[in-house]
């Protein structure tokens, strides 16, 4: 059979980011001495998250790619013999930015990038002002360890990005993430939103047969303008198996690091019950191309 072991670094950073990258490259080898041959991080992992207010001197935090940080993390990746997903703020012109993933496979070479489709603005995140929308599409990327479906964040919540995932042979669903609750809202509308970003992402890997990793931080950020008390980021990065099953769920409130087993011909047997790509009525699907359909 084959299964992998897949290592989830959930931290809470500061504003010191060559600190949050030695925690990191510490906490990617406490896993890999677990036994982890693929490593996920969170979203905008090297920083605190800017985008909470609207602030040019920000850009100054992005880098090209390759980089100063691909070289850091292809280092690690190359070390330790691992896949690493990785999440960085991406400098590709004079304003012109994206929020990009960065695939390493276990030599330290790039296998593939991402570029964050689905772009929020909203109170504290603000990332319109920072994020162009990705150009790359919806495409899995090979690694030694198979075909990975890496998206970011807002991106979790659409169906249509993880289909076309799974639809180009994507055999792992990942999505770095950083989101937390609005101190306004009530403990039981903060729980209600925790427990949907949890639901959707299980609902993906339901509809596909395939595990989904989601990988969040963790740990109160203050709002440097003081307009707002900050964000909680609520933790809780998880796997799922793909019956929407939760193979692990770290805590909501600390650090926490969690290597997982995950049984990649669990898939195969999933789709051969519930064969939902055989029944899918692709010449009805048109409409889902539009806007809203008056």
């Amino acid at each position: 059979m084959k299964k992998i072991k897949v290592g989830l670094i959930q931290q809470s950073n500061t504003a010191d980011t060559k600190s949050n990258m030695l925690r990191l490259a510490q906490n990617i080898e406490e896993v890999c001495r677990q036994g982890a041959q693929l490593v996920v991080l969170q979203e905008l992992h090297n920083s605190l998250y800017f985008c909470q207010t609207e602030d040019t001197a920000m850009f100054d935090l992005a880098e090209p790619i390759p980089g100063p940080s691909t070289g850091f993390f292809g280092e690690l990746a190359k070390q330790f013999g691992i896949v690493l997903v990785t999440s960085l703020f991406e400098r590709r012109a004079a304003g012109l930015y994206h929020n990009t993933a960065v695939v390493f496979d276990t030599d330290g070479s790039i296998a593939g990038t991402y570029r964050k489709m689905h772009i929020p603005d909203d109170p504290a995140y603000y990332e319109k002002f920072y994020f162009t929308p990705g150009d790359l599409g919806f495409h899995p990327i090979q690694t030694s360890l198979g075909k990975l479906g890496v998206q970011v964040c807002w991106d979790q919540w659409y169906p249509e990005g993880a289909r076309l995932m799974a639809l180009q042979g994507a055999e792992l669903l990942i999505y770095p993430t950083a989101i937390g609750y609005e101190s306004s809202d009530t403990p039981e509308e903060q729980e209600r939103q925790r427990e949907a970003w949890t639901t959707v992402q299980r609902g993906h890997a339901v509809a596909n047969g395939l595990p989904v990793i989601a990988v969040n931080r963790v740990g109160h950020e203050p709002d440097p303008s003081g307009q707002t008390n900050g964000i909680q980021f609520w933790g809780s990065s998880f796997v799922a198996g793909p019956q929407g099953e939760i193979l692990a769920r770290a805590d909501k409130d600390t650090p926490q690091n969690m290597v997982v087993e995950i049984d990649m011909e669990r898939s195969e047997n999933v789709r051969r019950w519930w064969p939902f790509l055989r029944d899918r009525r692709i010449e009805e699907f048109a409409p889902l191309s539009r806007r809203f359909i008056d």
